[in-house]
C-alpha cells in the first residue's frame, strides 16, 4: 500500500457575508482544492538537515539581511523607483470582508480562460436560508454572480457559482491578463478556408460520439504521483530512511470578525427591487462576535515588472507584472 499524507479537515479561510442589493448572507470560505502532489523537499547530504532559501545579492553572492532590502519597480531598463512599505501598504484596497456581487450573467457567459482558482462557500450563523434562496434563484435563472473580493489585502474578480447543495466562489484572471488570439498561428475559422472536406468532419464527429461519456473524476489518475509512492512505499518497507528534524513551524496569524445579523428577507428583497438593481446598501447588524480562522501568510511578492511613463510603456508594463504575480503566487 503506496504511502499518502492523510488530507487535513478543511478549516475556514475567510469570513464575511455574500451582498446583493440590501440583502447579506453571513458566510466562510473554503478550499474547494487539496493538493496531492509529491513534494521534494531540499536536505542537506551531509547531515540531513533542511535547506531553505537565501537572500542573496546577484552581483556579490553575498547574503543580505531582511532589513537591508528595499521594494523597487523597474520603469525602464536599469532605472528603479524605490517604494516603502508603507506607500505600498496605503495602495492595497480596503477590506471589507464581503463578496460584492455587482451583476448576474449567464451560466455559460465567462469562458473557462478566466476560471483561476474555486473556494467552498458555505453559511453562517443564521445565513442557512438567504443562502439556500440565492443558490435557488440561480440555479432555476441559469446565472452566476459576477462579484469583487478583497482576501489578504488583494482585491479579486470573482464568480459566484451554484454547484449541487451549494455555491463556489472561483476567482477570476482580469480581463487584461488574458492573451489576445491575435499573434498565434491558428487556422481560420471557416472550415472550407482550413480545408476541412465535409468527410473528415463527419468521419471526425463520430469518433467523438463513439468516445464520449460522462464525466467521472475517478477514472484519472496522477501516474507519476502514484509512482513515486510505490517507490517511497518499497523504501520504508526496505529500511532506507533518514531521519529529518524539521524547525518548528511559524504560528498563524489569527483575527476576529463579526456576522451579520440577517433581518427580514422579504422586506430586503422589496427594497432591493424598488432601489433598481439595489444600488443602495444596507447596513447589517452585528450579531454574536465569532473567531476567524487562521488565514495563511500572504506569500512574499517579487518586484513588479517596468512601467515606462509613456502609456504604451505602461501597459507593457502592467503585463509583465501580473504574469510575474501569477508565477509567485
Amino acid at each position: 500500500m503506496p504511502v499518502s499524507k492523510k488530507a487535513p479537515a478543511p478549516r475556514v479561510l475567510w469570513k464575511g457575508a455574500i451582498s446583493f442589493g440590501l440583502v447579506h448572507i453571513p458566510v466562510a470560505l473554503y478550499s474547494a482544492t487539496t493538493d496531492h502532489g509529491i513534494d521534494f523537499d531540499w536536505l542537506d547530504k551531509r547531515s540531513m538537515d533542511p535547506v531553505g532559501y537565501k537572500r542573496i545579492n546577484k552581483k556579490t553572492g553575498k547574503e543580505i539581511t531582511r532589513e537591508n532590502i528595499v521594494k523597487g519597480v523597474e520603469y525602464e531598463d536599469g532605472e528603479y523607483v524605490v517604494l516603502s512599505d508603507k506607500e505600498i501598504a496605503a495602495a492595497y484596497p480596503r477590506t471589507t470582508q464581503t463578496i460584492e456581487i455587482e451583476t448576474f450573467v449567464p451560466a455559460n457567459g465567462i469562458p473557462f480562460v478566466y476560471l483561476e482558482r474555486p473556494y467552498y462557500v458555505a453559511p453562517i450563523n443564521r445565513g442557512a436560508k438567504v443562502y439556500a434562496l440565492l443558490r435557488e434563484t440561480l440555479q432555476r435563472s441559469e446565472r452566476v454572480g459576477v462579484a469583487r473580493v478583497v482576501i489578504q489585502t488583494k482585491q479579486h474578480l470573482a464568480v459566484l457559482v451554484p454547484v449541487g447543495p451549494g455555491l463556489v466562489l472561483n476567482l477570476l484572471r482580469w480581463g487584461a491578463d488574458i492573451r489576445p488570439w491575435n499573434d498565434l498561428p491558428l487556422p481560420s475559422e471557416d472550415a472550407k478556408k482550413a480545408g476541412l472536406t465535409d468527410r473528415e468532419l463527419k468521419m471526425a464527429q463520430q469518433l467523438v460520439e463513439d468516445m464520449s461519456g460522462e464525466w467521472d473524476p475517478t477514472e484519472y489518475k496522477d501516474e507519476f504521483k502514484d509512482e513515486i509512492l510505490r517507490l517511497i512505499d518499497r523504501k520504508v518497507k526496505a529500511g532506507q530512511t533518514e531521519t529529518v528534524t524539521q524547525p518548528d513551524p511559524e504560528e498563524g496569524q489569527s483575527t476576529e470578525g463579526k456576522g451579520a445579523k440577517i433581518i427580514d428577507l422579504t422586506e430586503l428583497l422589496q427594497r432591493s427591487l424598488r432601489s433598481k438593481g439595489g444600488k443602495t446598501k444596507a447596513v447589517a447588524n452585528d450579531e454574536d462576535e465569532d473567531e476567524e480562522a487562521d488565514a495563511p501568510a500572504p506569500r512574499a511578492k517579487p518586484p513588479a515588472r517596468k512601467r515606462k511613463p509613456a502609456a504604451k510603456a505602461a501597459s507593457k508594463a502592467a503585463s509583465k507584472t501580473a504574469t510575474r504575480h501569477r508565477r509567485a503566487a
